[in-house]
């Protein structure tokens, strides 16, 4: 399908041959990738020891997790934007220096609420970096050597939030210097002060085609209406879902819509009159790879954020395992993910949307084969039986590692350059928000069932089988991309 989104050519006007991208690029824009997903998780690990140590209470650890998760989503969609406009490797810049000052802030906290303000600043840090990394993979790569580019971006994702469990239960354990959970943050001052000296050398800058301005309203729009869909799905259950949550969710729909109809007419003006900026150019929607995709993205992390989350509640709380004991679990889903990811851009050459598909039910047969091994282990608590699930995550990690590579790319492939900050802003929100929204729907069917006297295994076995709908459900989406993408 061709819209506007399309770049125009002309015979008279040859299309640029591409520069070779530099060498050190990959490197230096998934690093900060890998701080990003990892810093996402790791937190969960450091959580009891924050308690001991820092003497924060529940209402705190609870802002802890939600300040940097709903700084990020609330402000993608603008970082994206302000890549096309000021440059992406300055932005990108930006951000990596702000996470690595936030990481030194949270490391060395002295309180709670001095922790909870130097998440947000770190959550926001990696909403400037993330749509520019996303940009930068589409604009400096083509064809096959893009496809890879994606595949490792997926991989570096993946690695990040599989193993992000693992890797702060190491250093907590290690207690390096004394230092226990701060360890968690301070490990990304040496990595991202030596990533920022790379970044002159390594990063190509690059700007939208014609130089967009910032559309304020819009900013002020959007960032109002994510804050105001993500929060009470992060803080609803634990709070039993008060009146404030509902009056929440329905202000965030009315600003959403508001964000659209502003949206649409900056970007009719644009069509017809000239530059209106719009901050998510409408003629993106148009675009079915880009439409569907987002349905089939929101699909896809609406499944991963919960089922972390569930399995890792199942793992220590129901099994008894410390947090070590569980991120050596979570390697079994990484051993899946490595043994797919690196290869998924060769199979989505051959097999189109539909290697999306067979991830996705590859994932569900994972997910029943873990239903089933809970069934069989019991209700007792320890490590004895915990092997039997380890067939159904790596089946599941398998299935992973065929899905976001090749997913994020049929996404992106088709969006024009002048476009490509604003749609990675968008996608990048998607992820979030579907993250959120999963861990708020499981959630409910997986704390219910704790609320009715269930024991985890069963809880944690109806979470599995809402799961396998949400799998079938991405298998059924992905139908809806073009049957081939677009290098």
């Amino acid at each position: 399908m061709t819209t506007s989104t399309a770049p125009a050519t002309t015979a008279s006007t040859p299309a640029p041959i591409p520069t070779p991208p530099p060498r050190g690029l990959l490197p230096v824009v998934l690093t900060a990738t890998f701080m990003t997903a990892l810093d996402f998780f790791i937190v969960n690990v450091a959580i009891p020891s924050m308690q001991l140590r820092l003497g924060a209470s529940a209402s705190a650890i609870q802002w802890i997790v939600a300040g940097f998760s709903l700084a990020l989503a609330a402000g993608l969609i603008t970082a994206g934007r302000l890549g096309d406009i000021l440059g992406r490797r300055r932005i990108f810049a930006l951000g990596l220096g702000l996470f690595t000052v936030s990481s030194a802030a949270c490391g060395l906290a002295p309180t709670p609420g001095f922790l909870i303000g130097a998440r947000i600043v770190q959550g926001l840090s990696a909403a400037l970096m993330g749509p520019q990394v996303l940009v930068i993979l589409r604009t400096t790569y083509q064809g096959a050597a893009q496809a890879k580019a994606f595949a490792m971006y997926g991989l570096t994702m993946g690695i990040g939030a599989v193993f992000g469990q693992l890797i702060g239960g190491v250093l907590i354990r290690a207690d390096l210097f004394g230092l226990d959970w701060r360890s968690c943050f301070l490990i990304n001052l040496p990595v991202g002060a030596v990533t920022l000296l790379l970044v002159p050398r390594s990063v190509p800058e690059s700007r939208a085609p014609h130089r967009p301005r910032l559309d304020n309203t819009g900013v002020a729009l959007v960032s109002a209406a994510l804050v105001s869909l993500v929060l009470p799905l992060i803080q609803g259950q634990s709070q039993g879902w008060p009146l404030w949550t509902w009056l929440c969710l329905g202000g965030s729909a009315l600003l959403f819509t508001a964000f659209v109809g502003h949206q649409h007419r900056l970007s009719s003006r644009t069509a017809a009159d000239g530059p209106g900026s719009p901050l998510v150019h409408t003629g993106l929607f148009r675009e079915r790879a880009f439409s569907a995709g987002m349905l089939a993205t929101l699909a896809f992390w609406l499944g991963q954020g919960s089922f972390f989350l569930v399995l890792a509640l199942y793992l220590q709380q129901g099994r008894g395992l410390n947090a070590l004991a569980s991120g050596v679990v979570f390697m079994a889903i990484g051993a899946g993910y490595l043994a797919t990811s690196m290869t998924a851009h060769l199979l989505a050459a051959r097999m189109g949307r539909q290697v999306v598909a067979l991830g996705a039910v590859v994932m569900a047969l994972g997910l029943a084969l873990l239903w089933a091994a809970v069934g069989g282990i019991g209700t007792g608590g320890g490590t004895a039986g915990v092997a039997w699930l380890v067939p159904g995550l790596v089946v599941d990690g398998l299935g992973m590692g065929m899905v976001i590579a090749p997913l994020t790319g049929a996404v992106l492939t088709r969006v024009s350059p002048q476009l490509a900050g604003s749609a990675s802003g968008v996608l990048a929100t998607v992820q979030q928000v579907g993250g959120a929204l999963g861990i708020a729907l499981i959630g409910i069917v997986f704390y219910g069932a704790l609320g009715h006297g269930e024991g985890f295994p069963t809880a944690f076995r109806q979470g599995l089988v809402g799961l396998v709908a949400v799998e079938l459900l991405l298998a059924a989406l992905v139908q809806l991309l073009p049957r081939k993408t677009q290098a």
